[in-house]
């Protein structure tokens, strides 16, 4: 990724970065990837920004609901794609479930990530948890 990353939570010595808050909310969460995204040159198009805002929205909500909340976040881009990437505190991997038509547990979100994402990984961290990447065209 050649655009300068972002990130928050637990991180290095690079004070380039921007901290936010811990932990990370997901108004924070959609709030860091606007201004992420309003750095970038070439700007992408309004479709591909609300994506990533989708995206990121989502693992976060997801991440506080089934995870034990954030501890990380880190967006990235360079010409071709953008990585959205969400650390929490959980070894646990997402799974699928049946989406809840009556609205009251959920289970639309994975389907929905991994719908606008060109490709989505999860592993292990070497802080503990777990690391959801999403790239997503720029």
């Amino acid at each position: 990724m050649s655009q300068q990353p972002w990130e928050t939570g637990d991180r290095g010595s690079d004070d380039s970065q921007q901290p936010v808050p811990r932990p990370i909310t997901a108004a924070q969460a959609r709030h860091a990837t606007h201004e992420f995204f309003s750095g970038l040159i070439p700007a992408p198009s309004q479709e591909r920004v609300q994506n990533a805002v989708v995206v990121v929205s989502e693992l976060v909500a997801n991440a506080f609901r089934h995870a034990g909340g954030v501890t990380g976040l880190h967006l990235a881009a360079d010409h071709d794609v953008v990585e959205i990437a969400v650390r929490d505190p959980c070894p646990a991997f997402p799974r699928e479930r049946p989406p809840d038509l009556d609205g009251c547990e959920g289970g639309f979100g994975w389907p929905l990530i991994r719908m606008l994402a060109r490709t989505v990984t999860v592993r292990r961290s070497h802080s503990g948890g777990k690391v959801i990447s999403a790239v997503l065209d720029r």
